[in-house]
């Protein structure tokens, strides 16, 4: 029925309707047998009764549903409008004197919402039982590729997947059974479907049942019970899908496009973060900001992030043009009356960003560029320092001599007793901040984190590529440990921390338990639907040059105190004679223009004493 016609079939429909409600109303009440003194008076006002309940019908927009979808809230509607359209009714014949029988009033009442209320909802049945429910379990009975679903949630969500399920017969999935924790809902029916106890029985019920198929609706369940309920299905050798969470459903309705295959996002069962908006709008909100490497994976979610709080501008600085392009391209489309910039540069170009920062006079600076590959700069550690070391002194010195306000420093747990030359150099940028603070207006700051989940050369992207080429997937060590997060919640809370930067400070934040990367590679095996070692092999490969076995987060001696964000610590600084960090950054420079990498990497044993060459420190931790 074609949307401009529908409205007319409806109006034309109720008038019979209304017309056949009273006809059988006088019927039902005198048997058959209508006084003609009552009978005449319904013929004399019958038009005006049925216009009146037409108009309170229109006024109730009972012509505007999509009654193929209709609900509790439309039979209320319904009702609402019915009683209405009555009322009115009844008070137009006491005003004119023509009374009928009290009976009649009720009769009549009560067949309109038959009617009416039949007429939409068996409108909603028809369209089921063709291209609906029946339809489906009709047509898949014959196809033999019907998909088992078994749902976890017996709350609105999971009924809304159940009906959205039935309502799109060509995914081929038929929802069997469903799963909850709530006693009370158990042997308990959710449109036709059985609950069939709680999520601890998932994996017997899967195999009893067949199931091929697990769908997670719970989107206001908490984090860690997310990952619970994972853990739970991970031996059911079922496709594991979700919803997303309900910060993440705008209006709150739940369609098949928004279920989901479960991510390793999921596994982390890590809380969203809370921040303080107004301490974050107070530095963000109408400065020039520049981001530097903000076209890198951490670069470009601080760029969206930083984009939500209205600064004046936006400066996208890096070397990699294809990046900072498509970063823009999407800035304007979602923040139209933000300005943004992507200025092409090195931070090793001293004179470049000099003239940058002349030019735009940035408030607030998040200094993301660096070489970060572990194994990459073990290889060119002299590509290392100059980019790492001398790049941060570069933008440290311009944001000192044009009067930034904030120059916030992405760090890495891998600063921390370094064994590996990126760590070594990302410590030597923490201590050249640090320093510069107490010798400038501008607060320098550092947050220091552990690994992100998806960002450039993290393992993710490399187990997920093994996973499509049939492996094998490659595991350095089977005892090897890592901290993650999320990228949005990295970036998040950088620049919450920046909020609070007083100066000087490194932040750590808050990267809940290590993960043991061979778990990691076999849950990441088994969200892809295959089974670890029968279908996808792990090869242990080794540890690499420079790499640790499980990373630390801070040193004894910064011992950390709390601050009042809950998922970020502050470390007390290690403060250094800036006499004698220049001499030693001179030295360095000098060895550099000889491209000695041996002497180089002596420079930085001498600015980091905790430094140990060689992975000399792995080799520690195992044994």
């Amino acid at each position: 029925m074609r949307s401009r016609y529908r409205p007319v079939i409806l109006v034309i429909t109720d008038i019979i309707l209304i017309y056949l409600s009273y006809l059988f109303a006088f019927t039902i009440r005198f048997e058959g047998n209508t006084p003609e003194q009552y009978f005449d008076i319904f013929v004399e006002v019958a038009f005006i009764l049925v216009a009146v309940k037409i108009v309170t019908f229109y006024y109730f927009k009972l012509y505007e549903n999509l009654w193929r979808y209709a609900g509790v809230f439309d039979v209320l509607q319904i009702m609402a409008a019915v009683g209405s359209a009555n009322a009115v009714s009844i008070s137009y014949l006491f005003l004119i004197q023509s009374n009928l029988p009290r009976s009649i009033y009720v009769l009549a009442f009560m067949l309109d919402l038959l009617f009416i209320g039949g007429s939409r909802f068996g409108y909603r049945l028809v369209r089921e039982l063709f291209s609906g429910r029946f339809y489906a379990i009709k047509r898949n009975g014959h196809n033999g590729h019907t998909k088992k679903a078994l749902v976890i949630g017996a709350g609105e969500a999971g009924a809304m997947v159940i009906r959205e399920l039935r309502n799109h017969p060509e995914l081929d999935t038929k929802p069997i059974a469903i799963l909850d924790d709530n006693k009370e809902k158990h042997r308990r029916k959710i449109n036709g479907i059985p609950v069939l106890g709680s999520v601890e029985k998932v994996n017997g019920i899967a195999r009893d049942l067949h199931i091929d198929e697990i769908i997670i609706a719970m989107p206001s369940a908490r984090k860690k019970d997310i990952r619970r309920i994972i853990d739970l299905c991970k031996d059911a050798k079922c496709k594991l899908r979700t919803l997303p969470g309900v910060y993440e459903l705008i209006d709150g309705q739940v369609s098949v496009k928004q279920i989901r295959d479960v991510q390793i996002e999921d596994l982390l069962g890590r809380e969203t973060v809370d921040l303080n908006i107004e301490e974050i709008s107070g530095y963000l909100k109408d400065k020039v900001v520049l981001v530097t490497g903000g076209g890198g994976s951490i670069g470009s979610e601080l760029c969206r992030q930083i984009a939500q709080f209205r600064p004046e501008m936006l400066l996208i600085l890096d070397i990699y043009e294809n990046n900072a392009y498509n970063l823009q391209f999407e800035l304007a489309r979602n923040h139209p009356g933000i300005e943004t910039k992507v200025l092409i540069a090195s931070i090793r170009d001293r004179v470049r960003l000099e003239k940058i920062f002349k030019t735009f006079e940035p408030r607030v600076v998040f200094h993301a560029a660096a070489h970060k590959h572990v194994p990459l700069m073990e290889d060119n550690p002299t590509e290392a320092i100059k980019n790492n070391v001398f790049g941060t002194l570069n933008a440290a010195r311009c944001s000192a001599r044009y009067d930034v306000e904030k120059f916030v420093l992405i760090s890495t747990d891998k600063a921390v007793n370094p064994t590996n030359v990126m760590g070594a150099t990302k410590r030597v940028a923490e201590i050249i901040i640090q320093t510069m603070d107490k010798h400038s207006n501008t607060k320098f700051t550092a947050v220091r984190f552990g690994n992100v989940l998806g960002s450039s050369g993290s393992v993710i992207p490399l187990f997920k590529s093994q996973i499509a080429a049939g492996g094998p997937v490659t595991v350095t060590h089977p005892d090897i440990t890592r901290y993650f997060m999320t990228i949005p919640e990295a970036t998040q809370l950088v620049i919450q921390a920046g909020a609070m930067a007083r100066g000087g400070e490194i932040f750590v934040l808050d990267m809940g338990e290590p993960v043991r990367i061979m778990d990691l590679a076999e849950d990441l095996i088994r969200l892809s639907g295959f089974e670890p070692e029968e279908d996808i092999p792990i090869e242990v490969t080794g540890l690499r040059p420079g790499e640790k076995l499980y990373e630390e987060l801070f040193m004894k001696q910064e011992k950390l105190k709390a601050t009042n964000h809950d998922k970020i610590f502050i470390g007390r600084p290690i403060l250094r004679d800036i006499r004698i960090l220049r001499s030693e950054l001179a030295n360095l420079k000098k060895v550099l223009i000889k491209d000695n990498y041996e002497e180089a990497l002596e420079c930085i044993v001498k600015l980091v004493p905790g430094y140990r060459k060689n992975g000399d420190g792995a080799e520690e931790q195992i044994k």
